[in-house]
């Protein structure tokens, strides 16, 4: 199922919309250092990456997270949402995502779709809340023709 820590078919999927000149995003809970190597992979543009910046003190010791990300606090993926879409003017705005927090982005001014992907872990809430619900992004890449 993972190729190189890439779930299968992402990377065609990302490919398939950045060939039809559909911008990509990465918007995570998770720390830069994971995130960025998987957006190098992607090809995704590091201003397309909205994750946490882990802050270390002159010693390299850990002293934190930035606060000023938005997916650092609860709430964070929604309000990175409406910022790429007040930024861009993007519309329809489609958000993907397996999990409650990225559920939440389909709040008031945030993503206009949101399709729930249970292909690793099936979250019955996040199920229920989703306009389309996939378990293999197969799926995706046939709605698009590919």
């Amino acid at each position: 199922m993972l190729t190189g820590g890439i779930f299968t078919g992402i990377a065609e999927l990302v490919q398939t919309l950045q060939r039809r000149h559909t911008a990509v995003y990465l918007v995570s809970g998770g720390f830069r250092p994971i995130i960025n190597p998987i957006a190098k992979i992607l090809h995704i543009p590091q201003e397309n990456v909205y994750a946490n910046t882990i802050l270390h003190d002159e010693d390299g010791d850990y002293v934190g997270f930035d606060t000023s990300e938005f997916t650092s606090r609860s709430g964070g993926k929604p309000a990175a949402i409406r910022a790429i879409k007040a930024q861009h003017n993007y519309s329809p705005l489609v958000m993907i995502g397996d999990g409650a927090t990225d559920l939440e982005a389909r709040q008031e001014g945030g993503a206009d779709l949101f399709i729930g992907y249970g292909g690793v872990v099936q979250r019955p809430s996040v199920a229920a809340g989703a306009d389309w619900y996939i378990y293999k992004i197969q799926q995706l890449l046939d709605a698009l023709g590919n």
